[in-house]
């Protein structure tokens, strides 16, 4: 009889290996899919993983294996839970950094929250969602939370209400027909012809509102930020529950909010059109 112990790899499955080759696209898209998975997470076993992005035990392994050889993931003996790398977190950074307006935000985002009391965010639009980027939170141990990097509907969110307002009808039409209009709460805008009614609504005054359109209980005032080309490339908002933004405050926040994205357009070289 042999002496010889096997022993399983860290974070490696139970049963027999397999050795049926995977495309290298397919591999790709896999790695990605892990790599996002435990993005949303924080931290995944190894087993909540492969469930969570519906592929084998054995094929989830060897991709994260893959993906901590190369720093875009990490594997904690001691918990058995696999979680971001300090690879993934240094090409985050350079979108980041590539997004000038995100560092010139941060403190005019400060400044809302302290001027407000709520917490002020940063969001961008991508692939037509609005795509939290930087948050500033309030103190209040009830409050509005996005984290960075958390995708929104667009016609539910007050910074996507005040991108969406800067398209043409052309535009906006060609966006209600690829991402449709879910209806999240009662208040939820779900009728085009209403959602082109607010947008006009949103060019006039500035600014934009979530009236508990996302989420009963909480609201949200917005208003874009522009570049040098006078467009939309982003979006600086002030979110809490509605009992503390009531009505009455509306106006007032509404316009403290587009006076902090008028700034931070000012501030990194853009214009904003004549209201």
């Amino acid at each position: 009889m042999s002496d010889t112990v096997f022993t399983r790899a860290r974070g490696r499955p139970r049963g027999r290996p397999t050795n049926k080759p995977v495309s290298n696209v397919k591999a790709l898209e896999r790695a990605l899919v892990l790599l996002r998975t435990v993005a949303e997470a924080d931290s995944m076993s190894l087993t909540d993983l492969s469930q969570r992005a519906g592929m084998p035990a054995s094929t989830a392994h060897r991709l994260l294996m893959t993906l901590q050889n190369f720093g875009y993931l990490e594997f904690n003996e001691d918990t058995q839970l696999w979680t971001i790398g300090v690879e993934a977190f240094r090409i985050g950074g350079s979108f980041v950094r590539r997004i000038k307006v995100v560092e010139a935000g941060r403190p005019m985002l400060r400044t809302l929250m302290e001027q407000t009391g709520e917490t002020a965010n940063m969001a961008v639009a991508d692939d037509g969602d609005v795509v939290f980027v930087s948050q500033i939170e309030t103190h209040e141990p009830i409050r509005a939370f996005h984290r960075p990097g958390t995708r929104a509907h667009m016609h539910a969110s007050g910074i996507g209400k005040a991108l969406l307002a800067h398209l043409d009808d052309a535009g906006l039409d060609g966006w209600m027909a690829k991402k449709g209009l879910p209806i999240y709460t009662q208040n939820t805008i779900a009728n085009p012809e209403k959602l082109r009614g607010e947008m006009a609504a949103i060019r006039e005054r500035g600014w934009a509102i979530d009236n508990e359109e996302r989420t009963l209980g909480m609201r949200c005032v917005a208003a874009p930020v522009y570049n040098e080309y006078g467009e939309a490339i982003a979006g600086v908002s002030v979110s809490g529950p509605t009992v503390r933004i009531p009505d009455s405050v509306l106006t007032e926040y509404g316009i403290l909010v587009r006076q902090s994205a008028d700034e931070i357009t000012r501030s990194i070289g853009g214009t904003a059109p004549a209201r």
